[in-house]
């Protein structure tokens, strides 16, 4: 079992504490992001784990191993830990050939050339990248490169896989194909990855779980479809996509059923198991894609004007005044001018405390 698990992992810089007691277990054949704004303590994690910085505080495991254990002063180091890992810059051998970048981890472990050349010619045609090991990087583009780095990293066959930004210099195009490709190749391979990356779509479309941070901490961990839908709280629900916050207070409850007057004097209603008291002030988030026309619909409807429209091909997206409130959508209907009345499912309504 390739798991990884990192205990109470705290890491300062002087006065700053990059990491702050984080907790988190990666299982065996899982790709887990580690998602959050520069400054959050992601890259500092994934470096704690890869032996490339030394924490304060806290232990890393893997596959059963004790990587570090600050308490215990035990620290394994780098190219003992049997990781692979891909660099945002990639940090390919300019001098070297394809071929020799790909060899190096395996020449500096020693290994027989007819086992070099038989696993740089096996991890090359996994990468695609099959006829070009005699190639140099700066022959090749940024995708081809960003497949060089990957293959260095699994040519000796590592137990663990840490990837940090690795699509972040491929353009935006490149960038959504080799997401497709490298989840595929990850899954085929079944090889435990941790993923470093701030792009919200990118985790959500590679990974099994996410573990979203700010300042230092562990926010919320969970699959992608558990984070998105069921943000732990606005900072969750605004840096995973976008969502409109509406201040508000609760009405009434009863019967699993919350009703919440916004302080435009509109209510909305939403199912919730949550004990939520009657006056508690709260923000009601709201994805713009969740967002309907009313249709005849009476209930969780809101009302208000056009203030901006912008044309995004297949969609439109709009900011409607609900009084003195603000709600983004996307639909794709074009709305009239003026007036517009718009119908929010209540399964789409995520409910969030709110110091008022």
């Amino acid at each position: 079992m390739a798991e990884v698990v990192v205990e109470q992992l705290v890491k300062r810089f002087g006065e700053v504490t990059a990491a702050d007691h984080v907790t988190f277990t990666v299982r065996s054949g899982e790709l887990l992001s580690l998602l959050g704004p520069s400054g959050c303590g992601k890259t500092t994690t994934l470096m704690c784990i890869a032996g490339l910085e030394r924490p304060d505080e806290g232990r890393i495991l893997a596959a059963g191993v004790v990587l570090t254990d600050a308490a215990q002063r035990v620290y394994l180091p780098p190219e003992r830990r049997e990781l692979g890992m891909v660099f945002q810059s990639y940090a390919l051998w300019p001098h070297m050939t394809v071929a020799n970048n790909v060899a190096y981890g395996l020449r500096t472990r020693r290994a027989p050339e007819a086992q070099i050349r038989e696993r740089v010619d096996d991890v090359l045609r996994l990468v695609q990248l099959d006829g070009m090991g005699a190639r140099y990087p700066y022959q090749m583009s940024g995708g081809q490169q960003q497949r060089v780095a990957l293959a260095r990293a699994l040519v000796y066959q590592p137990r663990i896989l840490l990837l940090d930004e690795p699509l972040s210099n491929l353009d935006a195009k490149l960038r959504e194909q080799a997401r497709v490709w490298l989840r595929e190749l990850q899954r085929r391979l079944g090889i435990t990855t941790v993923y470093v990356t701030h792009d919200q779509a990118e985790a959500l479309s590679l990974s099994d779980r996410i573990a979203v941070m700010s300042r230092g901490r562990l926010v919320q961990l969970g699959t992608p479809r558990e984070i998105y839908e069921q943000p732990a709280d606005s900072f969750v629900a605004d840096f995973i996509g976008q969502a409109s916050f509406l201040p508000g207070h609760v009405a009434a409850t009863g019967g699993g059923r919350v009703r919440v007057r916004l302080r435009s004097g509109q209510d909305l209603s939403l199912e919730s198991s949550a004990p939520w008291e009657a006056g508690r002030p709260v923000l009601v988030a709201i994805r713009p894609e969740r967002v309907l026309l009313a249709d005849g619909r009476t209930d969780n409807v809101l009302s208000g004007a056009v203030r901006a429209h912008l044309y995004l091909g297949a969609r439109h997206q709009y900011v409607i005044d609900i009084g003195d409130l603000e709600l983004r959508i996307e639909i794709a209907d074009e709305l009239p001018e003026g007036q517009v009345r718009l119908y929010v499912p209540p399964q789409a309504l995520t409910l969030l405390p709110h110091a008022g």
